[in-house]
């Protein structure tokens, strides 16, 4: 009992007096009104002064009988409400004439007397405590007020804890309470204080069945209180306020009462019960028999009963009155006077459970069938309010509970989506809440029910209208929404042949929910509020798509939800329904995109579940099946051979493969299934779908009905009796009725048997006129086998029809069809799947990738009308959230679909590239905005701004799944990049590419605010004005364009478009693959360029027009930033690693190779970037076969010498890239001939020299393997091009020289003066040709050729490089040469015995390169150091000469050679601009000639030890009489022997050869080639 007490703390207050005295003020209270009445009046006061009529029993004897005591006081005989009591106690009795009291105040006498001996209320009895006031609420004698004082009384004690459980017989008396408050009796006069009596007992018993006593009450009574409570609410004619209040009580109540069933279900978990069918498996039959509840208004208990006034009673409308039976200890007929004998207890009442839950379920389910008449509107409501408390509170153990989901499932399903088809607005709003509910918490074992309500729903709903065209709205952007759902079959076509001669009018199939119909406003307002507290429920979305979109025979139920809430999401839906519904739809749809994305970071939950793919799978067979059945219905044959094809007819040869799918598929149409079968065509065919039918134990009525429920009866009465004879054999196999004879028979009845449905219910034939069983009879009369079918057999046949029509589902009229389709709906439950609940979100993908489209559109749509800050938000939201899932779940539809919206409705993403021709940069402060048009307009659009937010918010942190969306992305920020509003660089991606940001379009004018007033009059603004139209110049912005484009600037700014870079940096090759695609489609065709109409970056040499495009005739091509801005983002993506080198590296290398093909229609400025973008390609492709060296530098060599030039520094860049990168790459390159003509042609270019060398020198360095013998004199001739370039040292030279002799005071030199880049290349060119000379002997080995061929074909570049710049006007450069040469004649492989090709360095070039310094305008050059030079020719010679003197004397030519040598020597002394060489050369022939003579080589005549052969007497002479003509004495001086002889005379071949050799050795000098001089920039040094 303690533990009771507990459970209801609510009930328990704290009184503030002695409890006894309370209740003996309550006795006396009742007691006092009892005698004001005229009834009563002579009483005994015995009641009010607390002694019995009897003599007192001593205190000895009280205290010894305490309990008898007690139950004496219940001794007081029950008066029957028969009027008794008015002729025994009604008279007045003579005064002062002691009479017998009445027993109802005897009642209260005797409690009060026990009361007088209780210490602890808390110990006395309950009932003898109760018992009083019960008589009173029994007695029909009593008044109104009189019974509601004994209720007042009874309410204090209860809810002052005076009566508890803990008193002595509290279960009895709670018993006795609620059997006699159920049965009050009083008189009544149709005032208000008979409604105070029915309110006082509606109080009471809510306090009963909510305090304590709840608990101890038994199922009876509690069934009897919800009786009571019930025929008060149902009293029509109890005032409104009555009722309600009523209502109030019970709506209480049930909250309690079904409450418990919680309890019930932990009690039952505590006691290690598992299963619910188990719990309801104790509940015994007669438990739930006995738990009855009767409904009616004029039933055993209620108003109708409680006030006996007059013999007319109540005339309410409800079911025959039945008397109820005397019940045991918990029935109502209870006997008050009869006390507890000493031995005995009271009977164990067990407390009220699932019998009584049941039967208070059960009637309300039925309270709410619309089709009883009995019944009003009111009262439904009223059920239905109560009903909706129910599922509240106790939903889902109702469907744990086998017994009450059952009720719930048909009963209450049954009448309640019934009354959802109501008119009554009070009706609907209260069905759809409970509908609502119910799904809510019971929905696992509703699969199919909520199938019918929702589709219903649906269909009400969903507008058929097309969405209309906004003006300012892109049509494209709401495309998605369905027009109609897809569970929305196909009308079946009308005929007479199925037993209907018109099909059931439109109107008629809408009020049915077959269709939706056309509901009112405030009707559709209400489902939509009904649908959207579903789709709150956060799994209810993923339910319906696990349990009804993925199975196959169930509508796409969470397709079309959100279809239906995108569509009315629409403002234009308000004109149908209320202004509410669009809103709401919205609210709705946005909040099931909510849940979904809640769920992203939720651990999977798989226990229990279906496999997601098994789902994915079977989704996708369902589409297959759905197209395959709407093939079939247009051509049956087609659609088999699809759905053969596909797989879902495993054998299109076999009936039984073709009959088994198409009677197990609803989709078919059912006319078209009747006539394919029929078809004589198909006689396998018909037999096999005849074979899937059981027709065991089946009449053949019965049997019919069956077939005739899966296809419609075809027009044609040959059609009809193909199946009909096939029916009929198949039916007599199977079924073998006794009843029929034979087949012919059966035929005979089945025909007969549709005839009479046919005219039972054919609209045309009238009532009169329609068979009568009769007819039937006699129409099968001598048909079964010569004999009649059995009377009673037919009987039983016209009958069935005559009640039910054979007929299809959907060809109902509105008096069978819901009924009809219930019934079907019931066969199916019975083996359909429970609901499986989805709290989990492995389902989200798959639903998402499903219904993303209307969600979308709606978004769309809501945006780009919207007016409202809070609409803005939540729809903003909704973009973000579908973003996040869609990037989560890799959709990229979807992802690449919100921003092709969004990118619309920015209007950045325009498709023809914005005009940049009348852009103005203003300036001011140190910094500097452009002010375009497009930046303009973009800043005047809040909206446009808003949505590109939105969208880089979304790109931002999702690049990775997005596909197609990265082509709306790339036009946007080329607009943008165009328009200087995004970085020219990409800073934010780690770059290898060494190169300046990308240069834009040079500003139509540049406008400087720093000086200028800020007020400015309308004079100076005119002024203005009129100036740049004068200059043909655009007009000065305005303040507002300046304004809007700060706007536009700080929108862009927070797009935050650097981070974007950087992300995308970051992606995988699969979605860098789709940007890099997208970014090259933007690249122009090549046979119709895209041409921006802006003003050249480079000075051009045509007057400019006002639009920044240059006047007619000017065919210079256009500079396009954009172009540029892709080639280059398109390169780093794919140089990002080996990955994207191998994915994207093709793809760009072929881009970038087509734009370069048409290098005359492009840009130098274009050209020379994309040139630097595929050579850097190159260098990381080297590996990969998709770009080749040799291509690439073919095409940059037939580039225009003028256009190469241009684009020198970047192309010279991005080779020097190429040489530094591998080796393979580097030999290949250096390999191509294109390669040296393009070093050739830029080496001239000041700003491309440096690179050049550089490449130059990389090649050419000895460590370098890049030399072979295909481009050794290549290289060789490009170093000698860089030696002549050294020239310009001169100039520097001789400035140095000239400013002391002028006098000038030059400060001393803090530094050594810088050298010129061009010298020290020169002199660094010379060295590496020196160094080239060395790998002239491999080379000559590895060529194979003959000697001579190999001496001109690796020497003599060498050797003519060296000669030539020997002649360099700069010192630094001939000096450098004349070393290098040096080094290279001493060189140990030159000379050879074996041949005489090495000769010609003499011939060749010693003697050209003396003979140029010889002439006076090469002298010229360098005054002052030229005569430096020629002695160091001249020693170099000499030097020459006698290194290899002792090769030279074998050979023949050595006399001619030493003959021009001596007259080089004398063209050298006989110069006369240098004394230098007067004592230079002759110390070099002194020299010479002691060495000859010391070798023997020249020998004296004189000499008699040596005999002089003719050579050396020829050499002897032709030497001194040489040197005698320009160096008397030198001879005799080293001779002195033979100063006195005569020399011989000079051979006249000897003279005339000595006298031509010089000037026909002159003739013979030769030089390399020069380039002209370039006035480009000198490079940087390597």
């Amino acid at each position: 009992m303690a533990d009771t007490e507990t459970a209801h703390p609510r009930n328990h207050i704290s009184v503030a007096i002695d409890p006894v005295a309370l209740v003996v003020t309550e006795c006396i209270t009742v007691t006092s009104a009892m005698r004001k009445h005229a009834r009563w009046a002579h009483s005994s006061i015995s009641s009010i002064l607390g002694s019995s009529s009897t003599l007192r029993q001593s205190p000895s004897d009280e205290q010894g009988s305490s309990n008898e005591r007690n139950r004496a006081s219940s001794k007081i005989d029950l008066i029957e409400d028969d009027g008794s009591l008015k002729s025994r106690w009604g008279l007045r009795g003579k005064k002062g004439q002691s009479m017998q009291d009445n027993p109802l105040m005897s009642a209260f006498a005797k409690l009060r007397a026990d009361l007088k001996q209780c210490k602890d209320i808390q110990a006395f009895d309950a009932p003898a405590l109760l018992q009083p006031f019960l008589q009173v609420i029994r007695s029909s004698s009593t008044t109104a007020p009189i019974t509601s004082l004994a209720l007042i009384a009874i309410t204090k004690m209860l809810s002052y804890n005076i009566i508890n459980p803990s008193n002595p017989n509290f279960s009895y008396g709670m018993q006795l309470l609620a059997s006699t408050v159920t049965h009050c009796r009083f008189e009544g006069d149709n005032s208000p204080s008979d409604e105070v009596v029915f309110l006082r007992i509606l109080k009471l018993m809510e306090d009963m069945i909510c305090g304590a006593s709840g608990d101890v009450l038994g199922d009876q009574s509690v069934c009897e209180m919800m009786e009571c409570a019930l025929s008060i609410c149902c009293h029509l004619r109890m005032s409104e306020v009555l009722r309600r209040s009523a209502e109030i009580s019970m709506v209480t109540m049930c909250q309690v009462i079904f409450a418990r069933l919680k309890t019930l279900e932990t009690e039952f978990e505590e006691q290690g019960g598992e299963n619910m069918e188990d719990m309801d498996g104790k509940v015994t039959q007669e438990d739930m028999d006995a738990a009855k509840i009767d409904s009616s208004a004029n039933g055993d208990i209620g108003p109708e009963k409680m006030q006996k006034m007059r013999p007319v009673g109540l005339e309410v409308p409800g079911q025959p009155q039945s008397s109820r039976p005397s019940m045991d200890v918990n029935g109502s007929q209870l006997d008050l006077s009869k006390p507890l004998a000493e031995d005995e207890d009271p009977t164990d009442v067990r407390p009220y459970g699932l019998p009584s839950i049941r039967e208070l379920f059960r009637v309300l389910a039925d309270l709410l069938d619309p089709h009883d008449r009995q019944r009003t509107d009111t009262l439904r409501v009223m059920a239905l309010r109560i009903v909706n408390v129910a599922l509240e509170v106790a939903g889902p153990s109702i469907a744990n509970h086998p017994s009450l989901a059952s009720l719930a499932k048909d009963t209450l399903c049954r009448n309640l989506f019934q009354l959802v088809r109501s008119e009554n607005i009070a009706i609907l709003h209260e069905s759809l809440r409970v509908a609502g509910t119910l799904l809510a918490t019971c929905r696992s074992v509703l699969k199919l029910q909520q199938e019918l309500f929702l589709s219903y729903v649906v269909a009400c709903l969903h507008p058929r209208v097309p969405i209309p065209d906004e003006p300012n709205i892109d049509s494209s952007l709401y495309r998605g929404v369905p027009h109609a759902p897809a569970l929305v079959k196909q009308q079946p076509a009308s005929g007479t042949a199925s037993g209907r001669s018109t099909p059931v009018p439109v109107r008629d199939r809408q009020k049915l929910g077959m269709e939706g119909g056309s509901r009112k406003p405030d009707a559709r307002e209400a489902m939509v509020e009904s649908v959207g507290g579903l789709v709150r429920i956060p799994s209810y979305m993923a339910e319906l798509f696990v349990n009804y979109d993925c199975e196959i025979d169930r509508s796409d139920l969470c397709t079309d939800m959100v279809g239906l809430l995108s569509r009315n999401a629409f403002p234009d839906s308000a004109t149908w329904s209320t202004t509410n519904v669009p809103p709401l739809c919205l609210d709705s749809l946005l909040g099931y995109v909510q849940w979904i994305a809640e769920r992203l970071d939720g651990e999977p939950t798989t226990e229990g579940l279906r496999d997601a793919e098994a789902l994915r799978e079977q989704r996708t067979r369902k589409k297959i099946i759905i197209r395959g059945a709407t093939k079939f219905n247009e051509s049956p044959k087609g659609g088999i051979a699809f759905l053969a094809a596909q797989g879902i007819i495993l054998d299109p040869n076999d009936p039984h493969a073709v009959t088994s799918f198409l009677k197990g598929t609803t989709r078919i149409d059912k006319k078209v299934l009747g006539d394919f079968i029929s078809k004589k065509a198909n006689d396998a065919i018909l037999d096999a779908f005849m074979d899937l039918f059981d027709f065991r134990g089946l009449r053949v009525d019965e049997a019919l009905r069956q077939l005739l429920n899966t296809f419609r009866l075809p027009g044609e009465s040959q059609l009809i009796e193909r199946i009909v004879t096939v029916f009929a054999e198949k039916y007599f196999a199977s079924a073998q009725p006794k009843e029929i004879a034979d087949k012919d028979a059966l035929f005979i009845l089945t025909y007969a048997i549709i005839m009479l449905n046919t005219d039972q219910y054919n609209p045309n034939v009238k009532d009169q006129n329609r068979m009568k069983f009769q007819d039937f009879s006699r129409n099968l009369r001598d048909v079964n086998g010569g004999g009649n079918f059995d009377p009673e057999y037919l009987q039983q046949i016209y009958d069935a029809i005559k009640s039910r029509e054979i007929v299809l589902p959907e060809e109902h009229d509105n008096k069978h069809a819901f009924e009809h389709a219930w019934k079907e709906l019931l066969v199916k439950t019975a083996t359909a799947e429970n609901l499986v609940i989805c709290d989990t979100n492995i389902y989200d993908a798959d639903m998402f990738a499903a219904t993303w489209r209307p969600i979308i559109a709606t978004l769309n749509y809501v945006f780009v009308s919207a007016t409202e800050d809070a609409v803005f938000q939540r729809v903003i939201a909704g973009y973000n959230q579908c973003a996040q899932i869609a990037a989560r779940y890799n959709i990229s539809e979807c992802l690449d679909h919100i921003i092709l919206s969004l990118a619309k409705i920015s209007t950045l993403a325009t498709e023809a590239p914005p005009s940049t021709s009348l852009n103005t940069e203003i300036q001011a402060s140190g910094k500097s905005i452009m002010v375009s048009k497009f930046a303009v307009d973009f800043g005047r659009d809040n909206k446009a701004e808003l949505a590109t937010l939105v969208l880089f918010r979304i790109i931002n942190g999702n690049e990775v799944a997005i596909r197609d969306g990265w082509t709306h992305i790339v036009r946007i920020i080329i607009n943008l990049f165009v328009n200087s509003l995004v970085p020219t660089s990409f800073t934010s991606i780690s770059r290898d590419l060494d190169l300046p940001p990308i240069p834009l379009q040079s500003p139509a004018q540049v406008i400087e605010r720093n000086d200028k007033s800020n007020e400015v009059g309308l004079f100076s603004a005119f002024t203005s004005y009129v100036s740049s139209v004068m200059n043909d110049e655009p007009p000065e912005p305005n303040d507002q364009e300046i304004e809007a484009t700060l706007c536009t600037v700080d929108c862009i700014n927070a797009c935050r478009f650097e981070e974007i870079l950087g992300n995308v940096s970051e992606l995988p090759v699969e979605s860098l693959k789709s940007l890099t695609m997208s970014l090259l489609a933007h690249l122009p065709e090549h046979d119709s360029p895209r041409v921006i109409a802006v003003k050249p970056e480079l000075p051009a040499p045509t007057p400019l027009r006002a639009n920044g495009t240059k006047s007619a005739g000017s065919e210079a091509p256009v500079y396009d930033p954009a172009v540029v801005y892709v080639l280059e983002l398109a390169t780093i993506l794919a140089l990002r690693d080996e990955e994207t080198i191998t994915a994207l590296g093709s793809d760009v290398a072929g881009a970038l190779q087509a734009v370069i093909a048409d290098a005359d229609r492009l840009h130098p400025v274009a050209l020379s970037r994309t040139v630097f973008y595929l050579l850097a390609l190159l260098r990381a492709s080297n590996d990969h076969g998709y770009i080749r060296a040799p291509v690439v530098l073919h095409a940059i060599s037939s580039f225009r010498d003028n256009l190469l030039k241009q684009c020198a520094q970047p192309i010279l860049k991005g080779v020097y890239g190429c040489m530094s990168g591998p080796t393979e790459l580097k030999n290949e390159m250096a390999t191509s001939p294109d390669f040296w003509a393009v070093l050739h042609t830029l080496q001239p270019q000041p700003d491309a020299a440096g690179l050049a060398f550089q490449i130059a020198e990389s090649i050419a360095d000895p460590s370098s393997s890049a030399i072979t013998a295909d481009n050794y004199e290549a290289a060789v001739s490009l170093l000698n091009a860089f030696a002549t370039a050294g020239s310009v040292g001169a100039r520097d030279e001789q400035k140095r020289e000239q400013a002391p002799r002028r006098g000038q005071q030059q400060p001393p030199p803090e530094k050594k003066p810088k050298k010129n880049e061009a010298v020290i290349r020169a002199t660094r060119a010379l060295v590496l040709v020196s160094q080239l000379a060395s790998r002239v002997p491999s080379l000559i080995e590895q060529s194979h050729l003959e000697t001579n061929e190999a001496w001109r074909a690796y020497w003599s570049p060498v050797f003519r490089c060296l000669a030539t710049q020997g002649c360099n006007p700069c010192r630094e450069v001939r000096h450098q040469a004349l070393t290098s040469l040096q080094r290279c004649l001493l060189s140990q492989e030159l000379a050879s015995p074996d041949h005489n090709e090495w000769t010609n360095i003499f011939s060749e070039v010693l003697f050209p390169l003396i003979n140029q310094l010889l002439k006076p305008e090469v002298y010229q050059t360098d005054p002052h150091g030229m005569s430096e030079t020629r002695v160091q020719a001249a020693q170099l010679l000499c030097k020459i000469f006698l290194h290899y003197l002792v090769l030279l004397s074998e050979w023949e030519g050595v006399l001619d050679l030493w003959v021009k040598i001596l007259t080089i020597m004398d063209r050298l002394m006989n110069s006369g601009q240098s004394d230098m060489l007067v004592e230079a050369v002759p110390e070099s022939l002194k020299n010479i000639l002691l060495v000859m003579s010391s070798g023997g080589y020249l020998i004296p005549p004189s000499d008699e030890s040596k005999e002089q052969t003719e050579q050396q007497r020829q050499l002897w002479s032709e030497t001194w009489t040489r040197l005698e003509r320009f160096l008397p004495g030198l001879m005799p001086e080293l001779f002195p022997g033979e100063s006195n002889r005569p020399q011989p005379q000079q051979n006249g071949r000897h003279a005339r050869d000595g006298a031509a050799t010089p000037s026909g050795d002159s003739e013979q000098t030769t030089q390399l080639p020069e380039r002209p001089a370039s006035t480009v920039a000198e490079p940087q040094p390597a």
